[in-house]
């Protein structure tokens, strides 16, 4: 842990404690009351940390302690150099995992001669903004066909345990290390330890972890370090897209974390709860770190976020307001992976607002409109199905059902951070060879091949390949 005067010459300022209740701690200044978001230290070792929220009067304030206040009593000294929050950037960042506080936590030896930065920054002005709407490619045929992210974008990532949301993510750390040279940030908000372990190790194994920066605030932490966590992620990847003019894919599992955070932090300060017992500030604290995350003229942050669903209540205002800042919404289907098709994306619910014709091109957008229509229909003829067989349909909607069971398998593909567990080696497939696949399907240029043949392939080709290999064996 950083001592008081680390990167920093400020004479001290002292205080001393007058309550503590929990993570909330009262102090009281003679003169000069530190403003707000100031980092303040005490207990025996000045091991604890306390940021301000609010000034009370002229001499006392409240903070939240962002560590566990075990052994603090009334009276104890208190102080500050007058510093916000910091953690450090620069190149030697890459490949390490730190906590909200900037230490490497990785067990590697720690950092020296770094940079720090304040956690707290304003969002980047609009006349810094990009207002070009640009495509972010993936490489996975899935999001690029029907559901195209935004470079500079927020996607969110609805989903529940064990569907492959974090093979999802791994997978486009891998894609966009590929494509175009630029670095990936995973910041865990109320991560358990175990999946943050796990995790760091599948990146290692991956071969990832080499562009890649992790900060985790774990769910044992208190509030205080959670709610900050995605904020100094996000100085983090900053440093990168204004310093270095690099692309930055940032990770966030999960969003609903942070609000959970500011919603105990807003508890303990005594804050009076709006609907549902969240924060009155929840749309603020929520804008205040979304609103960072943007195209600019110097390089993009383009941000995928886990959005926990409570009770699955789309109305829940955690999720309306994550809505309102999402340009994508990907949505992860349990029945999807139990049948094998990964990745395991509900096409039907899942959308874009990139997804038009004046951004994706005309032949982009009705090959998506008609690809979800075809689903939309397989869909409603299910139940005919599996009440009456699929011979009682008419020879029209024999021919639909068959194009729509190749797609979902063309649609389906083979990850590079899943070789070593399926042994089938990953594919990163091109938006125009995707396409294509999806073309000659709907045209009815491959329905002599059998369904197996399109299953976890990347282009079309491989698919008539495998046929003419099936067809010669015989």
């Amino acid at each position: 842990m950083k001592t008081v005067s680390e990167h920093n010459s400020n004479p001290l300022q002292q205080g001393k404690i007058i309550s503590v209740r929990g993570s909330v701690v009262d102090i009281w200044f003679e003169q000069n009351l530190p403003p707000i978001y100031t980092v303040l230290y005490t207990g025996a070792h000045k091991e604890i940390t306390i940021e301000v929220l609010s000034q009370l009067d002229v001499q006392r304030l409240r903070g939240i302690a962002l560590t566990p206040t075990q052994g603090l009593a009334r009276g104890m000294a208190v102080e500050t150099a007058g510093n916000q929050l910091k953690v450090p950037v620069g190149k030697k960042i890459i490949g390490r995992m730190f906590d909200v506080f900037g230490n490497t936590i990785d067990h590697l030896p720690a950092l020296s001669e770094m940079k720090w930065r304040n956690i707290h920054q304003s969002p980047p002005a609009l006349s810094k903004q990009s207002t070009k709407s640009e495509i972010f490619l993936t490489g996975i045929k899935a999001i690029d066909v029907l559901i195209p992210l935004e470079r500079g974008g927020k996607a969110g990532l609805f989903g529940g345990a064990g569907v492959g949301k974090t093979v999802l993510l791994t997978e486009m750390i891998h894609n966009m290390v590929g494509h175009s040279k630029g670095v990936s940030m995973f910041c865990g908000i109320g991560e358990r330890c175990r999946e943050g372990q796990e995790l760091y190790h599948d990146m290692k194994e991956a071969g990832v972890l080499d562009n890649m920066v992790m900060m985790f605030g774990q769910m044992n932490e208190p509030p205080g370090a959670r709610f900050r966590v995605g904020h100094a992620a996000l100085t983090m990847a900053e440093y990168f897209r204004d310093d270095e003019h690099r692309d930055v894919l940032l990770l966030i599992d999960n969003i609903f974390r942070f609000i959970q955070a500011g919603m105990e932090v807003s508890g303990l300060m005594g804050e009076m709860p709006s609907r549902l017992g969240y924060q009155p500030t929840l749309e603020t604290e929520l804008s205040k770190l979304e609103e960072r995350i943007a195209n600019t003229d110097a390089g993009a942050i383009t941000s995928i976020q886990a959005v926990y669903v409570p009770a699955d209540d789309l109305t829940d205002p955690a999720a309306v307001h994550a809505f309102s800042h999402l340009s994508a919404s990907i949505v992860l289907s349990r029945k999807k992976a139990s049948e094998g098709l990964y990745p395991a994306i509900d096409l039907l619910q899942s959308n874009s607002k990139m997804a038009t014709p004046g951004i994706i091109g005309e032949r982009h957008y009705k090959l998506a409109q008609q690809i979800k229509h075809t689903l939309s229909q397989y869909e409603e003829l299910k139940d005919i199905i599996a009440m009456l067989g699929l011979e009682q349909l008419s020879t029209g909607d024999r021919n639909l059902v068959n194009q729509a069971r190749r797609l979902e398998r063309f649609l389906t593909q083979p990850f590079f951070t899943t070789e070593q567990f399926s042994g089938i080696k990953g594919k990163d497939v091109g938006l125009k060879e995707a396409l294509d696949g999806c073309e000659r399907i709907l045209t009815g240029e491959c329905k002599d091949m059998p369904e197996s043949a399109f299953y976890m392939i990347g282009s079309i080709d491989e698919a008539k390949n495998e046929t003419e290999a099936v067809k010669t064996e015989k």
